[in-house]
């Protein structure tokens, strides 16, 4: 009886931080959405732009009647419209990368376990290359070579993850490779294509889900720190990292603010997005539910 009681006591720190971090994180998501209906200004439209207002402070009172309640960046963009728009961005780059990363990988992966040979040593050699060089030396590499943009940060952005959906995806598809429902398939001669995609990678798809909040995480956080580097997003389209980047330059002049709160929201995006994540894998552990923790 006492065991069990602390076993209960330990399982709920970990209940309540799930349940805060997916209200936090679907917070993030309703923002992010809502952001042209609730957001003070569009910093996208020069027009709605007060440029004689940058750098002002919290609290200040704009020229048109609203307050800055975060106040404005370096160019009379108003801070809470910046995060805003800034979400919907980031979180649409980490998605859509996220997401076609997460394709390919698990495509290549299984197609490297089913075809095996010269196939599986090829796609394997490509994976193992990427996987030892470090993360954001490929990332780099990809948009200097691709230049800068919101597609083309995606596009790096997928370079650098689909390898490790691709080793995961391979692992588990090579425990399928013989099963009965696999030669069925073979023996009843339906397409590569098909045996592929409607057999063998909705069986080797589970482990995935709990990498994927884990990667977007990821992506959120390299998108970042590319913009924040000045190989990401314009500067006219303002993303958390490129809105905490803007406003670096103006610290040592005591305009914290610039970067202060976009800088909290994109470590809070962050952070709900990890702790998500992590308690997935821990609520799908198979050793986990055998051992009743």
């Amino acid at each position: 009886m006492k065991a069990e009681t602390l076993r209960t006591l330990w399982r709920y720190p970990w209940q309540h931080r799930f349940s805060l971090s997916l209200v936090l994180l679907a917070a993030y998501i309703l923002l992010a959405l809502a952001a042209p209906f609730i957001a003070p200004q569009n910093p996208y439209d020069p027009l709605q732009i007060q440029a004689w207002e940058a750098s002002s402070p919290p609290g200040t009172v704009s020229g048109v009647g609203y307050a800055y309640l975060l106040g404005t960046d370096g160019l009379g963009r108003d801070i809470v419209s910046t995060i805003l728009y800034g979400l919907r961005l980031s979180l649409l780059v980490a998605v859509t990368s996220t997401a076609i990363a997460a394709f390919i990988g698990l495509t290549l992966g299984v197609s490297a376990a089913y075809f095996g040979k010269w196939a599986d040593a090829l796609i394997m050699r490509i994976v193992d290359l990427q996987l030892s060089l470090p993360t954001i030396l490929v990332a780099l590499i990809a948009i200097v070579t691709l230049g800068p943009g919101v597609d083309r940060i995606i596009l790096a952005i997928v370079i650098v993850q689909w390898a490790t959906y691709a080793r995961l995806a391979r692992g588990v598809a090579l425990s399928e490779i013989g099963k009965p429902y696999l030669d069925a398939a073979r023996l009843l001669r339906l397409p590569t294509h098909r045996i592929l995609f409607r057999h063998l990678l909705p069986n080797s798809i589970a482990p995935a889900i709990t990498l994927i909040p884990i990667e977007l995480g990821h992506a959120v956080a390299l998108e970042a720190t590319l913009s924040f580097l000045g190989l990401g997003v314009p500067i006219d389209k303002p993303s958390l990292g490129s809105t905490v980047a803007n406003g670096f330059q103006y610290l040592l002049t005591g305009q914290y603010w610039i970067s202060l709160f976009p800088g909290l929201a994109l470590f809070g995006l962050i952070a709900s997005i990890n702790f998500v994540g992590e308690d997935l894998r821990r609520r799908l552990d198979p050793r986990r539910r055998s051992h009743g923790a």
